[in-house]
């Protein structure tokens, strides 16, 4: 992509709104705009980052044997009814009514609806078990929205709900999603740590949070140290394999971790001092095993082996692919801007022209610039006029991985520069070599 041709509207001033790092940053590198409080719109750039933390949840979701569909984000009030939910939720649940005076929701989740698809076409346990997931709109209407879109009233989740005969399959199904998310949030770039969590208005008896450190963290976490350091599962993990996947979870959960509602002192401080992490933690996703509480009510049955109809066992399994852009950066800037992991940054490299009209250091801005889409590489190209130090505080700000600087200086002697934008490295190179590098 050529900035030149691109929407990269970069804010030089920090908005006196944007409370904390993740906010001020997507809104000056020009990845969000407030439409309202509590709502953005996904400016190209930002919308490239949840593009690509979508794609790894959807691979890390079907390894995991989860299937994908696509409900609608308003649904019928009667189904919530149905549940016992839609006097229960409370105000964030925006209520509203058709031309025809009928009452509908704005979803601000989907175990209704899902429960409701899942009973018109499953009659027989041999039919489970199932995972039916979606990446849609949600709105929770926080009574004070804040901090851009890490507490925002519409935001993007995805949302999965597993079927299963009784509590063992249902406790596989959710060892499924508990791995899936580690290995999910270790692709993003992020150490997420799974903490026995409280289960708030979902319901049920097991839960757990997947949470980052950072210091702007929205609640205290407390954990075991040796989880910052504990290596995600392979890709081969055999996700049928009932004992060798409790197995993975029993690693997982074997060391203190709990949120603040859950958390133990006693136990805490019984671990080592040198082992004792207190933090502050942001959730970028929360799994939950709810049993029959929706099934029950919504007759949600099948026949089982003997024929008898049984209400089938639940779970779902959140994770926010706009909040995780958030975290992200909150987990990973400086003063300069944000610092992308490689695997969710818009463009890997930024490339830039110092010196446009130059015919020697534009040709050689051309010939990077195919070279590294034929290899499959995301590139920026920074063709405009503007000065050499804006461009480089711009690239600085959106944090591509990778900045490869092309003057008519180093060009003379066969040279390029290549700047890592995670260490701050800087290399002279021949463009053959820094291709290599960022490849």
């Amino acid at each position: 992509m050529r900035l030149s041709r691109y929407f990269l509207p970069i804010l030089r001033e920090t908005p006196k709104e944007a409370e904390i790092v993740s906010h001020r940053l997507m809104l000056r590198a020009g990845m969000i705009r407030q439409e309202a409080a509590g709502i953005y719109a996904l400016l190209p750039l930002g919308l490239r980052v949840v593009n690509k933390i979508n794609a790894i949840i959807r691979e890390e979701q079907n390894r995991a044997g989860a299937i994908e569909l696509l409900m609608p984000t308003v649904q019928s009030a009667d189904l919530w009814r149905e549940s016992g939910r839609y006097d229960d939720y409370g105000k964030e649940m925006l209520r509203i009514k058709d031309r025809q005076e009928r009452e509908m929701l704005y979803g601000p989740t989907n175990e209704e609806m899902i429960t409701e698809i899942f009973r018109a076409y499953v009659r027989s346990y041999k039919d489970l078990p199932l995972n039916l997931y979606h990446i849609q709109w949600k709105f929770r209407d926080e009574i004070r929205p804040r901090f851009g879109l890490m507490r925002g009233r519409e935001f993007l989740m995805k949302d999965a709900y597993s079927f299963d005969l009784d509590q063992a399959g249902a406790q596989h199904s959710y060892n499924k999603m508990f791995v899936a998310y580690l290995r999910t949030f270790a692709r993003l770039g992020l150490t997420a740590i799974p903490m026995v969590a409280d289960t708030g208005p979902i319901g049920g008896n097991l839960s757990h949070e997947f949470i980052i450190l950072a210091s702007t963290g929205e609640s205290e976490v407390f954990c075991h140290r040796d989880y910052l350091s504990m290596a995600p599962p392979s890709a081969g993990t055999d996700f049928d394999d009932k004992a060798g996947l409790q197995a993975v979870v029993d690693q997982w959960t074997s060391l203190y971790a709990a949120t603040e509602e859950k958390h133990d002192k006693a136990a805490f401080d019984a671990l080592p001092a040198d082992k004792q992490v207190s933090a502050r933690g942001i959730e970028v996703g929360h799994i939950f095993y709810f049993g029959t509480k929706y099934s029950t009510p919504m007759k949600a049955l099948v026949a089982g082996p003997d024929g008898s109809l049984i209400p089938v066992h639940g779970g779902s399994y959140g994770i926010g692919p706009t909040r995780v852009a958030g975290a992200a950066i909150e987990a990973s800037h400086d003063e300069a801007g944000i610092i992308w992991p490689e695997a969710i940054a818009p463009f890997k490299v930024g490339l830039i022209n110092l010196k446009p009209g130059d015919s020697a250091v534009d040709a050689a801005c051309g010939d990077l610039y195919l070279q590294l889409g034929a290899k499959g590489i995301d590139v920026l190209l920074d063709d405009t006029d503007e000065r050499p130090g804006g461009k480089f505080a711009k690239m600085d700000l959106i944090g591509l991985p990778w900045q490869i600087i092309v003057g008519p200086k180093s060009l003379a002697e066969g040279k390029v520069e290549v700047k890592n934008r995670r260490t701050g490295e800087r290399q002279l190179l021949t463009p053959s070599d820094a291709l290599v590098l960022v490849g």
